[in-house]
């Protein structure tokens, strides 16, 4: 195998492991719509537990993809947004998206 396929590899590897949880991938298309709060979240995404949808955007902040801004009460108000590394992988997931129209069973 090329060094150039086994950096590939990695970076797929790399990737999927952070973008292949279930819901994550729903998330960033939903922040991917504006900035949005965690209820608004929760109710976008249907049936996530409140604990996977915490400890979801606690990694893709931590990843750099989400940022997380606490406004001043009362009430306190947290938001969540697409960083510009969030960002950049819209186009990506949106060609995911037209692929699994075209090529996956509904």
């Amino acid at each position: 195998m090329s060094d150039e396929c086994e950096r590939g590899d990695a970076a797929l590897t790399r990737a999927f492991s952070l973008l292949g949880t279930r819901w994550t991938g729903l998330l960033l298309g939903q922040l991917g719509r504006g900035p949005a709060g965690y209820r608004e979240l929760s109710r976008s995404l249907g049936k996530v537990s409140d604990s996977v949808l915490a400890e979801r955007l606690a990694t893709l902040t931590d990843a750099g993809l989400v940022s997380r801004t606490v406004s001043d009460g009362p009430p306190v108000a947290v938001t969540y947004a697409l960083t510009p590394a969030g960002c950049a992988l819209m186009p990506a997931l949106q060609q995911i998206s037209d692929w699994a129209e075209l090529h996956l069973p509904a």
